[in-house]
């Protein structure tokens, strides 16, 4: 037996089969290279996600992964929509989620995350809402974010009004426990806008639980604003449907609101600034478009010239405001111009009804029927007016910018007595159609 030649073929061989290990290694190695890429990497993870979600996911941007401690991926440029949609239900900047290994290693048993962050992110309420009647039944699994949520620079667009300058800041979520966030931003539905900052309670991240809002929110014109500090709870509903089918975002059954409020106009000067207390009772509803109170109850404590009153009825509040209003004023106060006796000396309360159905920012003609005793008031006017005259009604007209008819069975003018008044109030700068 020749034993070096065979000791070359072995070693032949072994030098063969070392080589074609290398040559797959190193085919391996450029494989996983060009599969880890962050681009391959990125494009895969959401396109599970979205066949997960039924969504077209995409991302244009540079994408970013990191293996070492807490896998992180970060993605940037992202369009998601429904599946042949043409508007996109979210797009961002760039989302960054941080996942530990348990979850990764659970393959979906585990929903546990670390963190999310979302920079720019805009969602286009009406195409959230037609994907979500698209999702199967069911029961929907709330993730753990042991570090929390953060939104900067966000925006909701809805019917014809958008939420811009969106920031939120979530400490943690778990879906068995009370959700404390802060949230901020601002309403825009031109000529309006409503400044929001307020801190947010849910006591469980699910629906049909107690909600809580408690902050700071602004609402503004071109020639008014008005600061308020507001508190807000009641049972929150998401989703359903209201009488026509027509699809309900948010419904509060009661809302319990309490604000403390100025009213500013004009200059800086005291004499501008109009304080006053609110209290609202009552089914708050949000379709997307419009929110509606019906029936609410309604209780105001004016300081100065602005009225103290309780009342009870609807009011409805989108493109177009709607109230209807019936209760009463406990008296005629002292800031107000004196009416001629004997109303001026009863101590009666004052029973209204008001009406308004125009503008959102309440401009248009508003109608009163006011009672005292005997006595009957029917007018008209516009709010905008009748707040200006307030202001200067000590040294201006004694008779307030209105159209209207006093009834009275009597009155005293000027030391006259009249029996079977009726007075035609007519303002030219009061229009429209009652």
């Amino acid at each position: 037996m020749n034993v070096p030649a065979a000791a070359a073929r072995r070693k032949h061989r072994l030098t063969l089969g070392l080589g074609a290990l290398a040559i797959l290694a190193l085919l391996l190695a450029l494989s996983l290279r060009v599969m880890l890429r962050p681009e391959n990497v990125t494009r895969l993870i959401l396109q599970q996600v979205g066949t997960a979600l039924g969504l077209e996911i995409t991302a244009t941007g540079i994408g970013e992964y990191r293996l070492r401690g807490t896998p992180q991926l970060i993605v940037r440029d992202v369009v998601a929509r429904s599946s042949g949609a043409k508007t996109a239900l979210l797009r961002a900047e760039r989302i960054a989620i941080a996942v530990p290994w348990a979850t990764l290693r659970s393959r979906g048993a585990l929903l546990e995350v670390s963190r999310v962050e979302l920079d720019a992110p805009v969602l286009d309420l009406r195409a959230l809402q037609d994907w979500m009647a698209t999702r199967p039944p069911g029961k929907t699994r709330i993730p753990t974010l042991t570090d929390g949520l953060a939104v900067t620079r966000g925006r909701v667009d809805g019917d014809g009004w958008r939420i811009d300058g969106v920031e939120v800041d979530l400490p943690r979520l778990h879906p068995e426990q009370p959700v404390n966030a802060r949230v901020a931003g601002r309403y825009l539905d031109p000529p309006t806008s409503i400044a929001f900052d307020l801190d947010v309670a849910l006591t469980r991240p699910t629906n049909h639980v107690g909600a809580a809002a408690i902050g700071a929110i602004t609402f503004a014109r071109d020639d008014w604003r008005l600061p308020a500090r507001v508190r807000l709870s009641g049972p929150m509903h998401l989703g359903g449907e209201l009488a026509g089918g027509r699809k309900q975002v948010l419904r509060i059954t009661p809302v319990r609101l309490a604000m403390s409020a100025v009213y500013e106009s004009g200059t800086s000067a005291a004499s501008d600034r109009l304080p006053f207390v609110l209290g609202v009772h009552g089914p708050l509803r949000f379709d997307g478009a419009t929110w509606t109170l019906a029936p609410v109850g309604v209780a105001l404590r004016g300081e100065g010239v602005l009225p103290t009153l309780d009342a009870r009825g609807a009011i409805a509040s989108g493109r177009r405001l709607v109230i209807r209003l019936a209760g009463q004023l406990p008296g005629w106060k002292d800031a107000w111009p004196a009416l001629p006796p004997p109303i001026g000396q009863s101590a009666s309360p004052l029973p209204f009804r008001l009406g308004y159905v125009g503008k959102a920012d309440a401009s248009d003609i508003t109608t009163l029927r006011l009672l005292r005793d005997d006595t009957r008031f029917d007018g008209r006017f516009r709010l905008s007016q009748v707040l200006a005259w307030m202001k200067a009604a000590r040294a201006g007209s004694p008779i307030p910018p209105l159209d209207g008819t006093i009834t009275a069975p009597r009155l005293e003018i000027s030391g006259a007595q009249l029996d079977g008044v009726e007075v035609e109030i007519d303002d030219p700068d009061v229009e429209g159609s009652p």
